[in-house]
């Protein structure tokens, strides 16, 4: 489905996480109510800790003592801060939407995975989804190993979706380290940055932007910048 009025906006200053809650949740009633706009929310967030409806209090360390909050999504814990991307979408999912079925939520969260690889092969990275394994993940070359660099975690309330993806182009790498991300201990995780890519937040937000449109469909408005809270 081509949603011309669908809309992509970003917000420039970190948004307290709080603030980005009360935000999704107001749109996704709006959008359910057909007073609102389906979009795509692009921002940063200050350090925290968010958990997921899965998570385990022995999973979280935070040893700088971040803020911590009750997600309502999906997964276990995840850590958001400044140079990672955030990407919350929220879609009326009664609808289809490009390769993305209506009323399947499995066939959404595939759509969020391949938006992501997608964007990832666009600066040479081979992203891929492991079975039992939540995110995107990439091999590091200088080391052979697996490692994290998306993660994605959703909610549908009444087929409307809220949530989405995170992608780590140059955060703070150790404070992952306060957590178990997603609950999976075997594995790291890694950025743009780690993997040597010297990539601008404007640059991913233009490759988003254009996987989206092959993914979904939809085609992004121009960037809109949102006031600052």
């Amino acid at each position: 489905m081509t949603n011309a009025r669908f809309l992509w906006e970003i917000s420039k200053k970190p948004v307290p996480y709080p603030a980005a809650l009360a935000r999704m949740q107001t749109l996704a009633r709006e959008i359910r109510a057909n007073e609102a706009t389906e979009r795509v929310w692009l921002l940063e967030h200050p350090p925290l800790f968010t958990a997921g409806t899965s998570a385990k209090a022995e999973d979280l360390f935070n040893p700088h003592q971040y803020p911590t909050y009750d997600a309502g999504r999906g997964g276990q814990w995840t850590y958001h801060g400044p140079g990672q991307r955030i990407a919350y979408a929220m879609l009326d999912l009664h609808n289809p939407h490009g390769e993305v079925r209506g009323r399947d939520v499995r066939s959404y969260v595939h759509g969020l995975e391949e938006w992501v690889i997608r964007t990832l092969a666009t600066f040479g990275l081979k992203g891929e989804c492991r079975e039992g394994r939540v995110g995107v993940w990439v091999i590091d070359p200088s080391t052979g190993q697996e490692e994290k660099i998306a993660a994605i975690g959703v909610r549908v309330s009444r087929w409307v979706s809220w949530h989405g993806v995170s992608i780590n182009l140059n955060p703070r790498l150790s404070d992952f380290e306060g957590i178990v991300p997603c609950g999976i201990r075997e594995f790291g995780v890694t950025s743009f940055e780690k993997l040597g890519l010297n990539v601008t937040m404007a640059q991913l937000d233009a490759a988003l932007a254009e996987s989206w449109q092959a993914v979904f469909g939809s085609t992004p408005s121009a960037l809109t910048p949102l006031p600052d809270e």
